[in-house]
């Protein structure tokens, strides 16, 4: 049995040592390069003594970072990344919930980290050693001594699967971030059952999207440290002009994705698969916000043959705890189920009353089982608030986590994302899932991209959309009654060139809420 995520490199390493594991359009590592190198950081992290500790990686996301990460994981601690492009308020604030004794970063953030942090610092640099270096021998880490090796591989055997393998911060209500921990077993868990459904192996090549300071981005590494699979870190600015993106795709035969929608959403609306087909993509999964059916209808209709998921999951579950592999055709205007509960995850749908729904009654989605998170780090308060006694289960202790997402399971069994439920509005007597709003407006055909908020002061519903041109809003108002009553019309209406977007690729809603 696994226990310990750093098991999947050292088989991997064993079976592929000379194939690519990783490359960042400027470095490539080979799985035995990968692993030799971590553990030579290893050793470095390992002279702290510390166990089951946070160290924070600050770094670009690339190779190094990968490195990186399997580096504090074979130390018998775990990573954390942290968002350089984050202001230095919100970093100060993560390292002071931390409080970690050790941080690794290179050379290009070294000097900044420097004035953030006054702990150990240790930087990755091929170049001339700084201050707190890696100890250097011809260019690399020097292996550990004897002595520091056996209390390293003493660490890594002391691991459980319950202990922490990374610690993500994701944004809290009141401003200060939150940092999820994750276990080895929820990796594990949900990695055996993305390679076993989605017939992951070594001649899988994988298109990283998600920051690594994003959980998405937990399917991408542990997918190539457990089969071999290669992982092609594709640099940001690719993402701004997705013609580039293609044609990387095809330069790199890339043939599995597992990207936001808003990336596929723009490739569509700029129909630029008319013009130019990603030729080996064969597998398409998406998660993190609502996949519209009028942006997916056009990728299957110009790659018919390639498979299409939808996964869903809040940063509090292990990536994702429900998936729909689609196998049906849909109208522009229907929603996209989220599916069915992934391997060994159960799934409840709970009402406002704590009981069980029906079929087509909505309820708040909770999780329980090994994806949950451990909670959040130095955080027991809103830890406790979300991470709660399952009310169907009052005979022994069972903790499942309470998502905040509206849901309801469909005469096939199928369920279906309606809203967050802070994303329903009480309207003119009325209560609304602004979600509905949006996929009624895709269903004009009249718009590319679409975001619904609500101005709670002036009681009036907002829509913010892109296409080439203003609304015909009579011709608007016209196509909408045909899926939503009167009442559930924007009252406003705003053309953008481009939406806001988060730093995950997600449409940035709280902009544009704080723009109205």
């Amino acid at each position: 049995m696994q226990i310990n995520v750093t098991h999947y490199l050292d088989q991997t390493a064993k079976r592929y040592p000379d194939k690519i594991a990783v490359d960042d359009t400027q470095k490539t590592l080979t799985f035995k390069q990968l692993q030799s190198q971590a553990l030579r950081i290893a050793g470095c992290i390992a002279e702290s003594g510390l166990e089951n500790h946070p160290i924070a990686v600050f770094m670009q996301k690339g190779c190094d970072m990968v490195m990186s990460f399997a580096a504090v994981n074979y130390s018998g601690n775990f990573y954390v990344p942290v968002d350089t492009k984050s202001p230095d308020s919100r970093i100060k604030s993560i390292f002071d919930s931390l409080q970690s004794k050790i941080i690794l970063t290179n050379e290009a953030n070294y000097e900044r980290l420097q004035s953030l942090y006054e702990g150990k610092i240790i930087c990755i640099t091929d170049k001339t050693p700084l201050p707190q270096p890696l100890p250097k021998k011809g260019g690399e880490c020097s292996p550990p001594s004897g002595e520091l090796e056996g209390a390293l591989f003493a660490m890594m055997g002391g691991v459980i699967d319950t202990d922490p393998v990374y610690s993500i911060f994701t944004s809290g209500s009141t401003g200060n971030p939150k940092g999820v921990v994750i276990s080895h077993r929820g990796v594990i868990d949900y990695i055996d059952w993305a390679i076993q459904t989605f017939d992951v192996d070594e001649n899988t090549v994988i298109a990283n999207q998600a920051p690594f300071y994003f959980d998405n981005s937990t399917l991408d590494l542990y997918l190539m440290f457990a089969t071999g699979a290669e992982l092609l870190i594709v640099p940001d600015e690719y993402y701004a002009f997705p013609a580039k993106l293609l044609d990387l795709l095809n330069e790199k035969k890339v043939n599995f994705v597992f990207w936001v929608p808003f990336v596929l959403i723009n490739i569509a609306n700029y129909d630029l698969l008319g013009q130019k087909k990603p030729e080996y993509l064969r597998k398409i999964l998406f998660a993190g916000e609502v996949m519209p059916n009028r942006h997916l209808n056009y990728w299957r209709k110009h790659l018919p043959d390639c498979l299409y998921a939808n996964l869903y999951g809040p940063t509090e579950i292990t990536v994702d705890c429900t998936f729909y592999i689609v196998d049906r055709e849909f109208t522009d205007d229907e929603p996209l189920p989220i599916g069915k509960p992934c391997r060994n995850s159960g799934v409840l749908i709970l009402t406002a009353d704590d009981r069980e729904a029906k079929t087509n009654e909505q309820g708040e989605l909770c999780v329980r089982g090994s994806s949950l998170a451990m909670g959040y780090y130095n955080d027991p308060e809103k830890t406790a608030k979300v991470f709660v006694q399952n009310p169907l289960n009052p005979h022994y202790p069972e903790i499942i986590y309470r998502t905040g997402d509206v849901v309801y399971r469909n005469e096939r069994g199928e369920i279906m994302y309606v809203g967050r439920k802070d994303f329903q509005i009480k309207h003119a007597g009325y209560r609304i899932e602004l979600g509905e709003i949006e996929n009624a407006v895709l269903g004009t055909g009249l718009v590319k991209t679409v975001c619904v908020v609500y101005n709670q002061e002036q009681k009036e519903i907002v829509l913010f959309y892109q296409t080439e041109a203003d609304l015909n809003i009579g011709e608007f108002r016209k196509r909408m009654l045909q899926f939503v009553p009167k009442y559930m019309l924007p009252t406003k209406q705003y053309r953008l060139d481009e939406m806001p977007l988060s730093a995950n690729g997600k449409i940035d809603r709280l902009k544009l809420q704080k723009s109205i």
